[in-house]
């Protein structure tokens, strides 16, 4: 039996460590943190549940990648979801002038809808959202196909930048702006992002979004299952903390509590900066190290969670951003009210997550988790009261409807994902110069490879895609696709 150690409890290391328990490997995935899972993690806060990531998703509708994969691996049937409302799956409001779009499921039905609020660009709105779709079709991997023996060839669109894409099409301010309502959700900046990781996130949410009953933490589990009903074991509270090479291979990894662990092969789930820093350092070139730390991450995020009174705000089955134009902060706001077990007419919950820059907690980045001091503290209140104003804007008196608040900063997310300045999303990609933070899943370690957001696209589905992409390297191209396509060639 072959073996491979996984760094890293995260989505990407738990499906690549699941995926090649399927192949008959023995896997260990490491986990520094007391939970497994990443953003698939949940917590609890005065005995009421909240997600920390992973709070809308595409990819399960019937025939989707997602649903596919997760059916192959045993554990669709494991994890319960809630599709989000057909009819109106994603909200926008525009805060400037009070206009909302309430935007259905399914490109057709897109189509129309935006066709009637904006009849002037009827034409210009199915051209554009074909091309999204023209453009996801570019990528092999999104739809399962089998990856060519030649490296593919991209139309010029498919490398360049959001904007450049929108511009060839739509002219309407309002309409381009709507449009980019996703951009804040993945960390983008329309100028710079690459327009294919907007037409696959685009599409994945036109296809249907879903979300999480009761908690996330589920897949989490459901997939450290996979891994030792094959005779693996996940174990968390077990953070590496150097990796040794020789010979241009690893030889073992030893964490903080002093264990060591030895395999085959070994699979990075961490931030390519936090790896650089545990493994020996003539594992890679200057050269190399100087190009990692250089690119630039993705924005970090402020989150306002609210345990509400009872039966005191409505559930709202879709996710709903607040785009606005003005100088305050948050200029963007996306919330949304997670499910529970026989959800009624009431929520109980609410996540509200604003962009945020590393710079805002810059004062603080050398403190720890509940030691960062009262100015802190004070600036956190400033913010979260911010957040609320904003919501008081749409729902009047929505401060009288709460239980309890309470806020995470871009700090937390640093400190518990270890993702560098606190990066929701990994390396910014830029489509004028993609080269800077394109990943390869192989590395100049003979076996050593690279799993999770940063290699290719974030999120539940990018994560995922690359950790078949990761698999593979060790087992063989196309390998595990031809296997989920067999498995579920019509899968429902």
């Amino acid at each position: 039996m072959k073996t491979c150690v996984v760094i890293g409890g995260g989505i990407g290391g738990l499906v690549t460590g699941a995926l090649l328990a399927k192949e008959g490997y023995k896997v260990t995935v490491l986990e520094k943190n007391a939970i497994i899972g990443g953003g698939l993690q949940t917590f609890k806060r005065n005995g009421v549940r909240f997600p920390t990531g992973m709070h809308i998703f595409g990819g399960f509708q019937e025939g989707g990648n997602l649903r596919k994969i997760f059916a192959y691996l045993g554990v669709l049937d494991k994890v319960t979801l809630q599709p989000m409302d057909a009819n109106a799956s994603d909200v926008v409001t525009m805060m400037s002038t009070g206009e909302t779009y309430s935007l259905p499921q399914g490109k057709e039905r897109l189509i129309t809808y935006l066709s009637e609020r904006f009849p002037a660009e009827k034409e210009h709105i199915r051209a554009y959202i074909d091309r999204l779709f023209e453009l996801s079709e570019e990528e092999d991997l999104f739809y399962l196909r089998e990856a060519p023996a030649e490296h593919p060839s991209h139309s010029d669109d498919f490398l360049g930048s959001v904007d450049e894409l929108r511009d060839q099409y739509i002219t309407d301010p309002k309409l381009k702006a709507l449009l980019g309502y996703l951009i804040p959700l993945f960390g983008g900046d329309p100028q710079t992002t690459p327009a294919y990781i907007h037409a696959l996130l685009s599409t994945l949410h036109i296809n249907g979004t879903f979300q999480f009953v009761d908690e996330s933490q589920q897949l989490a589990e459901a997939l450290a299952d996979v891994m030792e009903d094959a005779g693996g074991q996940v174990i968390a509270n077990e953070e590496v903390v150097k990796i040794k090479v020789e010979n241009h291979a690893i030889t073992k990894v030893v964490t903080k509590k002093g264990n060591v662990y030895q395999a085959d092969s070994y699979i990075s789930d961490v931030h390519p900066d936090v790896l650089l820093r545990i493994i020996d350092p003539q594992a890679f070139t200057t050269a190399f190290k100087t190009r990692i730390q250089s690119v630039p991450e993705t924005m970090s995020s402020f989150k306002v969670f609210v345990k509400f009174k009872e039966q005191a705000f409505l559930y709202q089955n879709h996710s709903h951003f607040c785009l606005s134009e003005d100088d305050v902060w948050p200029q963007q706001l996306m919330f949304v009210t997670p499910p529970v077990a026989r959800q009624g007419d009431f929520a109980e919950t609410m996540v509200l997550i604003a962009p945020m820059d590393f710079s805002e907690v810059k004062a603080w980045e050398d403190t720890r988790t509940g030691h960062r001091g009262e100015a802190y503290e004070r600036w956190k209140q400033a913010k979260t009261d911010l957040v609320l104003d904003r919501m008081e804007r749409l729902y009047p008196d929505f401060r009288n409807h709460i239980d309890f608040v309470f806020a995470s900063s871009p700090l937390t997310i640093r400190d518990y994902y270890g993702n560098k300045e606190g990066s929701n999303y990994g390396f910014q990609k830029d489509s004028r110069n993609l080269m800077l933070s394109q990943m390869s899943v192989a590395t100049k370690v003979k076996n050593l490879y690279l799993t999770g957001q940063n290699v290719n696209i974030h999120g539940l589905c990018g994560v995922t895609l690359t950790a078949i992409e990761t698999a593979e390297a060790l087992v063989g191209q196309n390998a595990i696709i031809r296997k989920i396509n067999k498995f579920c060639p019509n899968h429902p």
